[in-house]
């Protein structure tokens, strides 16, 4: 009678894939010899069914220890899954708070193994779709009509990859910032490209037409940060042919980053506009005269960053004459106003070049575009007028609603500064699910916040794309405070620490917020 009254059940036996009820004993256990190859086989079979992701840290110990059995009323996994099935154990929502605020550690497995993937720096890319058929749609003829709102996946793609390229100059400018005198000697810095598909060309320099004043610096400052000239980006084109097809032309990309040196800075604050031509017209076109001081300037050593583009232009189309080109400037903050110039400029030379061979060759020059990033005010409506109207040329501005440097120069400023015409593609910190509400400026001018946001985007009031799969890791390391307490946690589950504000600001900070990736998780 007792015996029958102990001995469990069949079908209450615990689950050896439920880490909280294998308790057994040594008398329990020793006549169950194959419960070991049992567990072996149903994590075998888990494993065939969810796809086994990389080995995962051990999770740090909370406060708060996980219970050791399920409370009363509370669903064991094995009911959670058998309810699910498996969407569920595919449920992003434990990750995505826009969706259900969890507790900081409830987190599947295959959560974490989502996390994981956002925390890595190598890029998940997803399928290219052919864009040959309407390249000059995505070039911008037509203004971008119907591709942002909602946004265009084919459009997303091509956006990010210009963000990134900006974000290689960064890079660049920060593994050697006073390399300005050592390109006059053909020592141009190795610029590695997150796409392959495009080859740097030439690095592009510019020179601010201040000095620092010796009493200015500060000895323990380094040298660059005071430099008149410094590397501000580069020219690359695309020389791999079967993404000339699947692009249906061979494009030149201005790549431009954002301020970063003392010179640069004060050139910010000559905030007077001065004509492009020299007629002081009331009604010419004009630009801030700091911005145009950087594009005209020439270095030391290097020519002004005017020359350097219009000369590596001209040599790549005489390069690839008789092809379909197109030319991208992209630009981040200062580099977005600098783009601006860069365009006006070429698109006034390669016409005049076009017309005086229009006798042997019917060719028109490439269409220009530009895409802005943060970009400041530039000129006044007269310029913006003269560049959408007769210089043709397409303008893609992306706008962090939160960030102020869009703003400036402010409206009651005596010289009616207005942004530069064309589409407008508006991103909102706060519809990021990892980023909080009330993210600081720093973070809403960042650039990795940008292409954050824009991985995200999928239309006006509409929810963050949940298969978005864009690192954080940067992330993280550089806007720490603007990144919700949930993903900081998280990212210590997985053994992510990001650095301290002091550390990454040793590695390299830029006056825009912008930080190189030398000093983020590899």
């Amino acid at each position: 009678m007792s015996a029958a009254v102990t001995a469990p059940p069949c079908h209450s036996r615990p689950s050896p894939l439920n880490p909280n009820s294998t308790r057994a004993t040594p008398s329990s256990s020793a006549g169950k010899p194959n419960a070991g190859s049992t567990t072996r086989r149903h994590i075998a079979n888990l494993d065939r069914l969810l796809v086994k992701p990389p080995p995962l840290p051990l999770p740090v110990q909370h406060r708060k220890a996980p219970a050791e059995a399920p409370r009363d009323g509370e669903a064991t996994p094995d009911d959670r899954s058998s309810r699910g099935g498996l969407l569920n154990a595919l449920n992003l929502s434990t990750l995505l708070p826009f969706t259900r605020k969890p507790a900081v550690d409830e987190m599947s497995p295959r959560s974490l193994a989502y996390m994981q993937r956002l925390l890595t720096l190598s890029p998940r890319l997803s399928p290219k779709g052919s864009i040959a058929g309407e390249w000059r749609r995505y070039h911008g003829e037509g203004g971008w009509e119907g591709l942002l709102d909602p946004l265009d996946h084919n459009l997303r793609r091509e956006l990010l990859r210009y963000g990134d390229f900006v974000q290689a100059a960064y890079t660049a400018f920060h593994s050697m910032p006073s390399a300005a005198e050592a390109a006059s000697h053909g020592q141009h810095r190795t610029i590695v490209l997150p796409d392959r598909s495009y080859r740097p060309t030439r690095s592009l320099f510019a020179s601010s037409s201040l000095t620092i004043p010796p009493w200015a610096q500060r000895r323990s400052a380094p040298s660059w940060l005071t430099q008149r000239t410094s590397f501000v980006g580069y020219v690359a084109v695309c020389d791999n042919e079967r993404e000339v097809r699947r692009m249906g032309r061979r494009d030149i990309a201005i790549v431009l980053r954002g301020t970063a040196t003392c010179p640069e800075w004060a050139e910010n604050l000559r905030a007077s506009l001065v004509p492009l031509a020299g007629d002081d017209d009331a009604s010419a076109p004009k630009v801030a005269k700091g911005f145009l001081s950087l594009y005209k300037t020439p270095g030391d050593h290097v020519p002004s960053l005017s020359a350097a583009i219009v000369e590596e232009v001209k040599r790549l189309m005489e390069l690839y004459k008789g092809e379909e080109l197109s030319i991208t400037i992209v630009g981040h903050s200062l580099g977005a106003s600098l783009a601006l110039l860069a365009a006006d400029e070429l698109s006034a030379c390669l016409a005049a070049d076009t017309d005086d061979s229009a006798t042997t060759d019917h060719h028109r020059p490439p269409p220009i575009a530009v895409v802005s990033f943060g970009g400041p005010k530039t000129g006044n409506r007269a310029f913006a007028d003269r560049l959408q109207r007769e210089r043709g040329v397409n303008v893609l501005r992306v706008v962090n609603v939160g960030d102020v440097v869009t703003r400036v120069p402010a409206p009651i400023a005596r010289e009616g500064y207005v942004q530069a015409g064309g589409a407008e593609l508006r991103l909102h910190s706060r519809d990021s699910p990892c980023l909080r509400p009330d993210a600081g400026p720093a973070c809403c001018h960042d650039l990795e916040a940008y292409l954050h946001l824009l991985d995200g985007f999928t239309g006006s009031g509409r929810p963050f794309r949940a298969d978005a799969s864009r690192s954080v890791a940067r992330l993280l390391t550089y806007q720490r405070p603007s990144v919700k307490r949930a993903y900081v946690e998280r990212a210590r589950v997985l053994g992510f620490e990001p650095a301290s504000p002091r550390t990454a600001t040793a590695n390299g900070a830029c006056a825009d917020g912008q930080y190189g990736y030398l000093a983020s998780p590899t």
